[in-house]
């Protein structure tokens, strides 16, 4: 893409020409289309969901408010970071995404962004996040950003993900990853209740991404993903999203005993109790062959995790 200048025109009766002023309009809109491309590419409603979990682990981690410097670092380092594991995807995934109505319209299969750009861009996004981690934190969470990174793309995506139906299960260690990551960045170590809070976000991975694989299980089947919906029975889908459900609420119950108060445990369990029944209603559709409708499961365990780390994030504070 080139921008090229123009000086004004003059028109006879000494009026400037709005040709010039169109070609920069147009200019001025091709940049911000290249631009919202490649932030297309991180998936921002990714890294938003990493950070709501990130910040409450931090301040679980402090027993407050930490320094407002560190806050900052773990959250440029983990969206850059983030968005770098996503760029990566949508490279590694470019063939398949151009099968799927959900995914076709991604930058990559639509030709906006060249695949070549979009790995420079990952790669250089991948390192920035991981010397800003290593130079203002620690070794542990830069570390451990870099497995994450690595983790999501060459074992998830390149291999987990179209191989087995065990690819939700195996992917969820890093989208749980940032727990880990703000707490260590905090203590240089992880205690057992980063590992509870480790745990919730882990369990509720298999809900929520199941629930988004039985709405488009047309489109993962077309492109020869083997999600669950797509290659196992209804009744073992239902089986896995009951499961990994009632192990969230589980494992938010057990972050309780560190040192939580009421504030939390009333809140685990309201809010865990909503996602349960609304498990409870998906899968009970889909055993009595109703209409379901997977979409409210999967948008109202978005609403549970940020509630319930809201929580985590309030009772630090008291």
């Amino acid at each position: 893409m080139s921008m090229i200048t123009e000086r004004p025109v003059t028109t006879p009766a000494g009026e400037p020409s709005v040709r010039a002023s169109a070609g920069g309009s147009r200019a001025r809109r091709d940049v911000r289309a290249v631009v919202a491309a490649y932030v297309t590419l991180t998936k921002p409603r990714i890294v938003e969901l990493l950070l709501v979990t990130t910040v409450p682990a931090m301040m679980l981690a402090d027993g407050g408010v930490p320094a407002l410097w560190l806050v900052a670092v773990v959250l440029v380092g983990g969206s850059l970071a983030a968005g770098a594991a996503s760029v990566l995807n949508c490279y590694i995934d470019r063939d398949i995404d151009q099968l799927m109505r959900r995914t076709k319209r991604r930058p990559l299969p639509a030709h906006t962004v060249s695949p070549r750009n979009a790995l420079v861009f990952g790669l250089v996004l991948a390192a920035l996040s991981v010397a800003l981690m290593a130079v203002f934190t620690n070794w542990l969470a830069a570390g451990m950003t870099l497995a994450a990174i690595a983790y999501y793309d060459l074992v998830y995506t390149l291999w987990l993900k179209r191989t087995t139906a065990a690819n939700t299960f195996w992917g969820g260690v890093c989208g749980a990853a940032p727990v880990l990551i703000g707490w260590a960045a905090v203590t240089g170590s992880l205690a057992p209740a980063a590992w509870a809070l480790f745990a919730v976000v882990f369990f509720w991975q298999m809900p929520h991404f199941y629930a988004l694989a039985i709405k488009y299980k047309a489109d993962y089947a077309r492109a020869g993903i083997p999600m669950l919906p797509v290659v196992a029975s209804t009744r073992r889908v239902n089986a896995e999203i009951l499961v990994f459900s009632w192990l969230t609420v589980l494992s938010s119950l057990l972050v309780w005993p560190f040192g939580m108060s009421l504030i939390y445990g009333v809140t685990a369990l309201l809010v865990g109790g909503i996602f349960l029944v609304e498990a409870h209603k998906l899968c009970g559709r889909a055993r009595r062959g109703e209409p379901v409708k997977p979409m409210r499961l999967f948008h109202w365990s978005t609403t549970y995790l940020t509630l319930l780390f809201a929580a985590v994030a309030v009772d630090a504070l008291i």
